[in-house]
């Protein structure tokens, strides 16, 4: 545990529970002091995790004014199949819109393609008769008498949720609400969602889809936050407990409850936030925010201080997996944590995840039962780990069982011998794990026409700042940056995250001067929308508003979004799109016409945060900080070499060193590669120069 004293109750608590950590941050808005803690997630009850780490940190919950909690909870739910027991009704025609999709075939090639399964059977889906034109118009009356008799039939089925998704409701919500307010009444107790209070576009399959899983969702999202809320009060919390959206803002437990689908990439956000406020502080320009934690790793791009939210967010991937329709951080995620577990397939080819050793039983070094090799195995036997300085020495490795695991799985079976073949085989298990998260940065830029050399790579997590030379070696990014408590950071972009909430409406009209006029008329009454909605949740306070707007050229299916110029001026907008299809996709059509698709309206009510100097606290001693050494594997040189060890705690800002160099801290290390040099930044950021590209 890593902690410092905390003297006033003016604080705010941000709790991260990921794949295999906890972690918690803990800051007193007055005076500065902070507290960080991490514990193993724990399946069985999250909150014990949590609590866990509360205990760690010495603080107590009582003195909170808000406690910010991000979780992974929605996502396992769905890709587990972990959910409540859902039924779906929809217009009379369309029971099967869940399975036929967009009918389109990703793979075209691959003969055993098959989709996920959809979360819905069909025989929990019905169909009533309603029907509502693509103009609101109402084609025909909403038949109560079959909601009736399908409430009669869901009580036998004894169902917990239900979705409702009618044909046209984003034009016209009136049947869905009525609809919901009856079978709320029939069935009291069931979770009800409806796709309009979801999504007011026009995707019918997207909204279809994103109802049902916010229904599946919903009772036990609902539960956990009720629970997580009520052991809160009870250890005296009388603040407010705040979710973390996936669109980079916080939502209100009330809304959440609703809404539970809004967490889908809750964990992975905060990173991104905390990412994008450093480099607008430390003037970095572009850079790639890089989370690499104990399940998986995360990679998302920030330019100029800001991240991109997508607006369709696929469950399971875009090729198997089924879409959700509301704003998620654009995020690139790979199975390659430090708890990833190295395996050799059929072939006896050497393979890394996505399958993870969690927190239990974890890592074979951890001595907990795990005996399968993972990615924090190979660094622990290469040296890059010291096993007794893990987590602050809060948990200390097993280099033993670490290299026997490695031994036993991988350098045996493929003929390594001896100790040689041990550090042969380790190495093989990082070089694998790092060319995965290699393509994941390629992923987040290169297929969205961005030069990853123009950026920075923004690395944290508990594995980030440990790989992070070797990916910019592998992309020639020229500077790595670790910020502060890495290994706590998603929790500490959590503290930086202000209320945000997110509306869109499908607009679909010519581009001329008439649309931009309506569009602008339109984009007044969704930001009234939001004010009376912020202020309702979070009081009256300033809200700021952004806009953006979907287009196309005429005659296209597909739309990209794009900022709205603040002078609200046509030739602007249209200059803009041209300038963003051209990066997109290579060339551009400044003569064809265009057209609107939807509008998007963010608006964000600030919270209090703590301010960016202070996060990384004070450094311990005066003048030159002194170093260890101990021998530690560099692929490069194929070697060990002498390495200087530093105390992250010890450096003030201005030191600078060359490497081969780790730094330690108490919930990761840093690893400077022979030919690089590292210096310590302003608000004690590392700033790696990567040599030899």
């Amino acid at each position: 545990m890593h902690s410092r004293s905390l003297y006033f109750v003016s604080y705010i608590f941000a709790v991260d529970i990921g794949g295999t950590f906890t972690d918690l941050v803990a800051c007193d808005l007055d005076t500065g002091a902070v507290a960080y803690s991490k514990s193993p997630t724990t399946y069985g009850n999250f909150g014990d995790g949590i609590f866990d780490c509360i205990r760690k940190a010495a603080v107590e919950p009582r003195d909170a004014l808000f406690v910010k909690h991000g979780t992974t909870l929605v996502i396992n739910s769905l890709l587990q199949r972990a959910g409540a027991k859902t039924a779906l009704v929809t217009t009379r025609g369309f029971r099967d819109v869940l399975e036929i999709g967009r009918g389109n075939r990703t793979q075209p090639f691959n003969l055993r393609f098959r989709r996920d399964q959809a979360l819905i059977p069909r025989e929990r889906r019905f169909e009533i008769g309603e029907r509502m034109g693509a103009d609101g118009t109402v084609r025909m009356p909403l038949a109560d008498e079959d909601l009736v008799r399908l409430a009669e039939r869901l009580r036998e089925e004894k169902v917990d949720a239900l979705a409702i998704s009618f044909l046209n409701a984003y034009a016209n919500s009136e049947h869905e609400d009525k609809a919901a307010a009856r079978m709320q009444e029939l069935l009291p107790g069931v979770f009800i969602s409806t796709g309009s209070s979801l999504s007011r576009e026009w995707h019918e399959f997207e909204r279809t889809a994103t109802a049902a899983a916010n229904a599946y969702v919903g009772p036990q999202t609902s539960e956990y936050i009720g629970e997580f809320d009520n052991h809160l009060r009870k250890s005296g919390f009388s603040g407010s407990l705040l979710m973390m959206g996936s669109h980079g803002g916080v939502l209100s437990t009330e809304r959440v409850r609703r809404e539970p689908i809004a967490l889908v990439e809750s964990g992975p956000v905060g990173g991104c936030i905390g990412a994008a406020a450093y480099a607008d502080t430390l003037e970095l320009g572009n850079v790639i925010a890089f989370d690499m934690g104990g399940t998986t790793a995360k990679c998302a791009l920030v330019e100029g201080g800001r991240f991109a939210v997508e607006s369709t967010y696929h469950v399971g991937g875009f090729d198997t997996g089924f879409p959700i329709r509301g704003n998620v951080i654009d995020i690139v995620e790979v199975g390659a944590g430090g708890g990833s577990v190295a395996w050799l397939d059929e072939q006896h080819r050497l393979r890394v995840g996505p399958r993870s050793a969690g927190s239990t039983p974890g890592p074979a070094c951890y001595g907990r039962d795990g005996t399968e090799p993972t990615v924090t195995d190979a660094n622990l036997v290469l040296g890059r780990l010291h096993p007794k300085r893990f987590l602050g020495g809060e948990m200390l490795l097993d280099t033993d069982k670490a290299a026997a695991a490695i031994r036993k799985h991988v350098a045996e079976p493929l003929g390594y011998a001896g100790e040689a073949g041990v550090v042969r085989a380790a190495q093989g298990i990082l070089t694998i794990a790092d060319l995965t998260m290699a393509d994941a940065i390629k992923r987040i830029s290169i297929t969205r026409g961005r030069d990853p050399r123009d950026f920075a790579l923004f690395c944290y997590g508990g594995g980030g700042p440990l790989h992070g030379v070797q990916l910019a070696r592998e992309l020639h990014i020229p500077q790595v940056i670790v910020p502060p408590e890495p290994g706590n950071f998603s929790a500490v972009g959590m503290l930086l995250a202000d209320a945000r909430l997110d509306t869109a409406r499908t607009y679909l009209s010519d581009f001329d001067d008439a649309a931009m006029a309506e569009a602008l008329r339109r984009f007044a009454v969704l930001e009234d929308e939001s004010r009376v909605a912020l202020e309702k949740e979070f009081g009256p306070r300033p809200v700021i508003f952004g806009r953006q707007a979907e287009m196309r050229y005429k005659g296209q299916k597909h739309s990209l979004k794009v900022d709205f110029p603040q002078a609200d001026d046509r030739a602007a907008l249209h200059a803009i799109f041209n300038r963003e299809y051209q990066r997109r996709y290579g060339h551009s059509n400044a003569k064809a016409r265009l057209e609107f698709v939807a509008l998007h309206s963010i608006a964000m009510l600030e919270i209090r945060r703590p301010e960016l100097a202070r996060l990384a606290g004070k450094p311990k001693g005066s003048g030159s900080p002194a170093a260890r050494s101990r021998p530690v594997h560099f692929a490069d040189e194929g070697e060990h070499l002498a390495t200087r060890i530093y105390d992250r705690y010890a450096l003030r800002a201005g030191f600078s060193a060359a490497g081969p160099a780790i730094i330690e801290e108490y919930g990761s290390s840093t690893l400077v590669g022979p030919r690089d040099r590292f210096a310590i930044g302003t608000l004690g950021e590392i700033r790696i120069e990567c040599g030899n590209h």
